[in-house]
This record gives C-alpha cells, structure tokens and sequence, in this order.
C-alpha cells in the first residue's frame, strides 16, 4: 500500500473549505494494525518497526486497549520531535541507517520517536478512505481520546502515538510554522477522500521557505547544476546549488551567460566571478549545506558584494519581521568570540526550549548594553517605550515584563538583555511551582564539589520517588530541579522539604558542604543555597547566556554526564546548540511530570518524622 501525497505549492490556497495541519519532517508511515501483526509501512514498502523498537514496544503496550478496534489503518508521520511543531529530521535520519541493534536500542531509549497521527482509514475493519477527510479527522481523535493518547504533539510526553490537529486559520498555521522553525504545512480540502498511492491537489504543501541571497559561482554543464556562495571574510564561502524551480528560459539564460563568461574550467564544470545574484528557497541549512533548495528569483537590483555571510545568517535565523536587529555585527564577548548577531540568532534557535520557562513569570533582567566589557545592571520595570506587544503584569508596585513569544524574546535580546532571571511561581498564583536547589561551589575549580552534592541529592530525590532534573548554573555550580503540580503547594511546605535535604546534605559529608550564609566562613566548602528558594527570590533560567566574560549558558545536562569530565566552559552557546541539534532536550520531560510528583507524600513522611 503506498500513502496518497501533497502536491507541493508555493501558492498557498486564499479561498474554499480548506484545514490546514502542521507537516512536520519524518518518515512518513502507514500503520496496518491487527490482533495477530503490526507493521508501520514505509513510503518504499518497507516495515520500519525493526529499526524503531521503541513504537513497537509501545504498541505491545497497548494491544489491551486497541483489541475492540482492530484490524485499524491509521497514516502518520514517524518523527523524532524537537518542539511540538517541528521534527529533527537530521537524526532520524541517523537512526533510520542505523545497523546494530544494540545502537538502536540505545537511541531508542535516549530520544525515542513518536508517530504523529493525522488520519483514519479504517477501525474495525470498516474502510473510511471514501469519507471526507474532517469526518475521518472527527473519527481519528475521538479515538485519540478514548484510548487516553495526546491530542496535540508534545516532545516530553512519553505516549508515543500523538495525533496532529488542523486549524481553519492559514495565517494562524503559517505563523505557527514559521514561530517555530517547522517544515511547513499541509492545506487539505475537508471532503476530500484518501486516495491510495495518488498524489493529489486536495493536499497541498507549503513549504517554511528561508531565503538566501547568494551569488552564482560555478555551472555543472553536465547535471545542469548553479552553485552558490557569500562574501565570507574577503573569500567565496560556498552554500550549495540548485536546480529546482528554475524554468527553461530561465537556465537557458543563465547558462548562456557563465558559458560566454567564465574564468575558467575544470572538465564539465564552468567557474564564474561573483556577478549573477539570485535568491535561493531552502528548508534548512545543516553540514554547510543548503537542504531542498529551490530556485525563486534573479536578483538584478542586488550587487554581490550584498550578498555576505553575516546578510545569510541573518536571513537564515527568520526574526520576527517587525523587528530590525540593530548593530548585528557589536562584539559582544571576545573570549569565546561572538557578536550580537550571534547572540540574538542564538535566542532564536533556543526560544522554543526556553519560552515554556519564562511563560507567565515575572522577569528580571541583566542588560548589558556594551557586552561584557561595559557596564550592565538588572531591569524589572518594563521600559515605557516598550512595543505594543510586549506584556507585563504588576507585583508590588513594578511593572514586570512578562515573555511569553518570539517576538517578545527577540526584542530583549535586540535590547542586550542578558541574563534571564525568574521567580519559582507564575504572575498569577501563590503557589510554588517547582522547588530548586542552588549548589554553589567557591569556585570553578572546585566544579567537582558541585557534581557531588548533585548525586548524593539525586539519590535522595529517587528513593522518595521525586523526578528531578539538573543544569549548569553557567558561572560555577549546578542547580537541581523539582517540579510540582501547579496551585498545590506554598512556600511553607517547600521550606520544610528544601531546609531537611539542605541539612541532610551537610550532615552527610560536613567537610564538604554547608548552609553558612556568610562566605568568609565557608572556606572551601560548597554552599548548599536553599535559602534563595523563596517568595520574591528569582534564580537564571534554563538555557539563559550568563553576562561572565565567558560567555557560557545555564544549560540543562542529562543526569548521566555528571561525571569527572565535566567542565562548565564547555557549555558555549555555539556548543549548546550542537547539543541540541544531536540529542534530547534534558527538561524535555519536565512539564509533563508535573502532576506525577508524590510531594504530598514526602511532606506526610516529613510530617510523621517530626
């Protein structure tokens, strides 16, 4: 059976009854469900339930449960989630080539895969591919909800079958899309029917276009091939080459001109001086290379010498259009070198990590309008020529900013907003929302000490069954995370729980850790801080930059690297990045384990104690 496919469009459909979805970028699969086998058919035929253990483990899971619907059909795309609106196909293209089963095993159980649902083709053995699509939509989620299963994609959620949604809203979809970074999507007529192995215009797809400004540097007379590059620090640097889109006349024109003009040759291939300027369509641009990219235009009004790295990764990092970053090219840290282009282009590719932490908090922040080599100092007031769009919410008197988009994050960080600071408790409750350890050595040298007391506090959390997460502080210590169900518990049940770990931990190894607020009498012990875990206290938020000369990140780790290799300088936010294109977010869980937390119990076992 093959799957019925979009037909790709760069016109997306203005009239008629169309639903629109988010695509995101997988492996597009059909599951053949029945009490005896599964198969998750691939779009070449090919059973992929081998090479992702982890859909089949979950589908043995919940045989019970599906037995009264089967045999079903159901179509999907299989993703390795990196937002809920965007699919990291880079590595599931990694585990796709995988060969060695205990590889895939591993990778199974680090970042597993979800198979998103977006429609029915039959249960119980009744065929529903002639019914119009939002009938088998209607069908598809009421299932979704019988069974228990999420009904829109969630990266940390380990149920791993989730269902995708449509909007009646283009402009809504695109903005999702385009807010975070996803591969685009499908615009599908509401009575259309599923039509096997048909690629149709019932479905149409549109693409998340980036744009990039280049000029033309070489011809492969034999492919047909254009390759592309910028201006980068004096030299040619190279992005890729196109082919698609281009019309007859179009190539017929452009090859006319590098054949009379080229400076040189190298068997079919024509070299050309920068002169030609065009703009190139592409998804995303990953190992130095432009991926699907697709011819849109010549540029006549463009000069080459416009066409340069810094123009690329501007156009590359899709900012809010209405925001203008202003003097891209101020150094901002010389140690590990980066501008500020380089700092708010980092904001972009994190936001989606960071925004569900700053959503509905009261912010403070360390702005730093020169770098680290000026002067920087902490801003709460919400400035009065602040944009429409920015909210705030008032709590005692001051007037917090409150980040709750892109639009808002990028604009602080065009303001050299730092660091990011956040109370434990959202604008509108009294109740602590997670509880947070501050493990503070005296110094970076003795990192280590910070890496002890968080495995001794991990073992504590596991015995009572509490899930935690750590990350670096980004100057010299750890902080361990706890999180709890929202509007359950105040401030005198957290410091009952906080006060007993804190003394626990210095009892257990009193030459290496204490509770002395005074530094002059730690010496070189490390400060166990749960005193800043209280009402008006704030501490940096996950993957905030820290305003040190270093410039490192306040970055989540797994719990399995805390080990003797690990340095916070290692943590830049050029490696943090790296990290996140090649492994799971380590709080990706975080949101999702909320209301399983047993804190009531721990406070009950405290109480009994006392």
């Amino acid at each position: 059976m093959r799957p019925m496919l979009p037909t790709l469009t760069f016109d997306p459909p203005q009239k008629g009854n169309w639903l629109y979805e988010l695509k995101y970028d997988g492996y597009r699969g059909l599951l053949e469900w029945t009490e005896h086998e599964v198969h998750l058919w691939s779009r070449n035929g090919k059973d992929m339930l081998p090479q992702f253990p982890e859909i089949k483990t979950f589908l043995d899971a919940n045989l019970e449960k599906m037995k009264e619907y089967l045999p079903i059909l159901l179509d999907g795309e299989l993703v390795i989630l990196e937002n809920p609106f965007k699919a990291n196909f880079s590595k599931l293209q990694q585990r796709g080539r995988m060969r060695s089963k205990e590889k895939i095993s591993l990778e199974s159980s680090e970042w597993p895969c979800h198979y998103l649902l977006f429609d029915l083709l039959s249960c119980q053995g009744s065929d529903l591919a002639a019914s119009p699509y939002h009938q088998r939509k209607s069908k598809l989620l009421k299932l979704v909800q019988i069974l228990g299963l999420p009904d829109s994609p969630a990266p940390g959620d380990g149920r791993l079958f989730q269902y995708i949604p449509f909007s009646k809203s283009l402009k809504e979809s695109l903005h999702t899309a385009m807010e975070f970074d996803s591969e685009g999507i499908v615009a599908k007529q509401a009575q259309s029917k599923w039509l096997e192995g048909k690629r149709s215009a019932n479905w149409l797809k549109i693409k998340n276009w980036k744009t990039a400004s280049c000029f033309i540097t070489s011809m492969d007379e034999e492919n047909g091939y254009f390759y592309v590059g910028v201006w980068k620090e004096g030299t040619v640097f190279p992005l890729g080459q196109f082919l698609f889109s281009l019309d007859s006349e179009a190539k017929a024109a452009l090859k006319t001109t590098i054949l009379e003009n080229h400076t040189g040759r190298e068997g079919s291939m024509y070299f050309v001086d920068p002169g030609i300027c065009v703009d190139i369509n592409y998804l995303e641009w990953t190992d130095n290379q432009l991926r699907e990219p697709h011819f849109k235009c010549l540029r006549f009004d463009l000069h080459p010498d416009d066409c340069t790295f810094e123009k690329f990764l501007y156009d590359e990092a899709m900012f809010p259009s209405d925001i203008e970053i202003t003097h891209p090219d101020k150094v901002l840290w010389k140690k590990n070198y980066a501008t500020k282009l380089d700092y708010v282009r980092y904001l972009r590719k994190t936001a989606h990590f960071m925004l569900p932490f700053l959503k509905n908090r009261a912010l403070t922040v360390i702005r730093s309008p020169h770098g680290v080599f000026g002067e920087s100092f902490y801003q709460k007031n919400k400035p009065e020529t602040s944009p429409g769009f920015v909210e705030s919410f008032v709590v005692d008197g001051i007037d917090y900013i409150v980040c709750n988009d892109l639009k808002s994050l990028i604009w602080l960080g065009n303001q050299l907003a730092i660091e990011f600071h956040i109370p434990f408790h959202t604008v509108a409750s009294k109740y602590v929302s997670e509880i947070v350890f501050d493990l503070d050595p005296p110094d970076r040298s003795h990192f280590q000490l910070a890496v002890y007391a968080a495995t001794i506090l991990k073992q504590i959390l596991d015995e009572l069954n509490l899930l935690s997460f750590v990350k670096l502080s980004g100057n010299k210590g750890l902080q361990v995370y706890i999180p709890l169900p929202e509007g359950q518990f105040t401030w005198e049940d957290t410091r009952r729980f906080t006060s007993f770990v804190a003394e626990f931990l210095v009892q257990y190894d009193p030459d290496s850790f204490t509770t002395e607020r005074l530094k002059k009498n730690r010496g070189e012990r490390l400060y166990v801080d749960f005193v800043q875990h209280a009402e008006g206290k704030t501490i940096i938020a996950p993957y905030s930059v820290r305003n040190n000369e270093d410039g490192l990140v306040a970055a989540p780790i797994h719990w399995d690297e805390l080990t003797d290799d690990l340095c916070p300088a290692q943590f830049t936010m050029n490696a943090v990045l790296k990290r996140l294109a090649q492994m799971k977010d380590p709080f990706s869980g975080y949101f999702h384990c909320k209301n399983k937390q047993p804190f009531e119990k721990v406070l009950d076992l405290l109480g009994n104690q006392g």
